[in-house]
């Protein structure tokens, strides 16, 4: 009998170190699990990314917008010129108006339309070296 206590005592210890091993057993498995799951999404997520860089480069879409964005420069500088306008009709002194005329003029190269606004924003301001200088350089001197 005495034999048979050890025996279970043994049996008991076998017990109680297989249960304190397998909770360990088992959190580790789940952090295998959680770090393959996660190394997988990664993977998925960057091979994603790089499909669609490169699917995006060789789009037609993509080669179009350079065009696109210079219709819209030129739209919008236009459209800047027909505002400035229609404020220098009401006031043609208006000397933010007149500057902003002469920028969009001569930022859509028409130098001869920027003469205009910088001779009168000269003879409304004959202390500005800045605007003798532009319209210098429009004239063309």
């Amino acid at each position: 009998m005495p034999g048979n206590r050890l025996d279970k005592g043994l049996t008991m210890e076998s017990i109680q170190k297989k249960s304190s091993d397998r909770p360990v057993h088992r959190s580790d498995r789940i952090k295998q699990i959680f770090a393959l799951v996660s190394m997988v999404s990664f993977g998925g997520s960057a091979i994603f990314g790089i499909v669609s860089l490169f699917s995006s480069g060789l789009s037609s879409q993509h080669q179009r917008k350079p065009v696109a964005a210079a219709v819209s420069q030129e739209s919008l500088l236009a459209a800047q010129e027909r505002g400035y306008k229609t404020v220098l009709q009401r006031e043609p002194q208006n000397q933010t108006a007149l500057e902003g005329l002469a920028n969009v003029r001569l930022g859509m190269n028409n130098k001869v339309g920027a003469i205009e606004p910088l001779e009168k924003l000269v003879k409304l301001n004959p202390d500005r070296a800045d605007y003798k200088a532009l319209l210098g350089q429009a004239k063309g001197k």
